[in-house]
């Protein structure tokens, strides 16, 4: 059995919605195979734009991706927004459901990415569910996982599919991971989903937190990166929810796809 540490932690303030979001980019990893326990969760949408639509019921499938928040470029996140952003790792898993059919405008929100236009994309169908794990026993602090704890997310597959085409450099920046997998340079390639937040039927989040998780939306792009060596990792669920679910072994093997921060119909995160 892993045991869970917290490690100290002096009082962290909490970055704002736009400092958050803008410098939070996710690598993700093609993981060993896995299916959890059979759960069913009723998702509810919980950004500005979103917030409207239907309940979504989903059943968690196979685990497939674990992503990880990384830098780009060497632009790190600044102080007091790092020691949040470091700590998300989410786990994804295959779900379905009806197709959403909602148009969007999106635009980047992350510096290094800036100058790239905005698009108008298509949301279709859900098809991976992204919740809060921690890797290997190592927990957040506890003002930080107040908060991470909080963060699902429900990608959608979007189109059209449109490349970047732009070479990047990617540094990890979760502790577990710094010294496992080095930086590497990578070739983003074309968008296929869009993540956005949502809430777990039965969670119980803070309406501070709710007012920074409710503005986090996500691009996922696929890359192309060098072969890596596989590591292995323990993952145990962090949000409330799903917290008596087993821990789970996995094995990254690939990295396949980047996820960016992105605002919807312009509507920017405050502050």
């Amino acid at each position: 059995m892993v045991f869970l540490v917290a490690p100290p932690a002096g009082a962290l303030a909490l970055p704002t919605p736009a400092q958050l979001v803008s410098n939070l980019d996710l690598e993700c990893f093609k993981t060993s195979p896995y299916q959890p326990p059979a759960v069913g969760l009723a998702l509810r949408h919980i950004n500005p734009v979103l917030v409207g639509l239907p309940i979504e019921q989903v059943s968690l499938g196979a685990r497939d991706q674990l992503c990880v928040p990384v830098a780009k470029n060497d632009v790190i996140p600044p102080d007091g927004v790092l020691d949040f952003v470091r700590y998300v790792d989410l786990s994804c898993y295959r779900v379905t459901g009806s197709s959403m059919d909602k148009s969007l405008v999106l635009s980047h929100l992350n510096r290094v990415l800036s100058d790239l236009p905005r698009k108008q994309v298509l949301l279709n169908r859900p098809e991976q569910l992204c919740v809060p794990v921690a890797k290997n026993g190592v927990l957040p602090p506890a003002e930080v996982l107040r908060v991470v704890r909080h963060i699902d997310l429900l990608c959608y597959g979007a189109t059209p599919n449109v490349p970047m085409n732009r070479p990047l450099a990617l540094r990890q920046l979760n502790p577990v991971l710094v010294g496992k997998i080095p930086p590497a340079d990578v070739r983003v390639g074309y968008s296929r989903q869009l993540c956005v937040p949502v809430y777990k039927g039965g969670d119980n989040i803070p309406p501070e937190v709710m007012d920074l998780v409710r503005w986090i939306d996500l691009e996922k792009y696929d890359i192309t990166a060098r072969e890596m060596a596989p590591v292995d990792l323990t993952l145990r669920h962090l949000n409330p929810v799903l917290a008596r679910l087993p821990e789970e072994k996995a094995t990254l093997t690939a990295a396949v796809q980047l996820g960016v921060p992105v605002a919807k119909d312009g509507r920017i995160p405050p502050g």
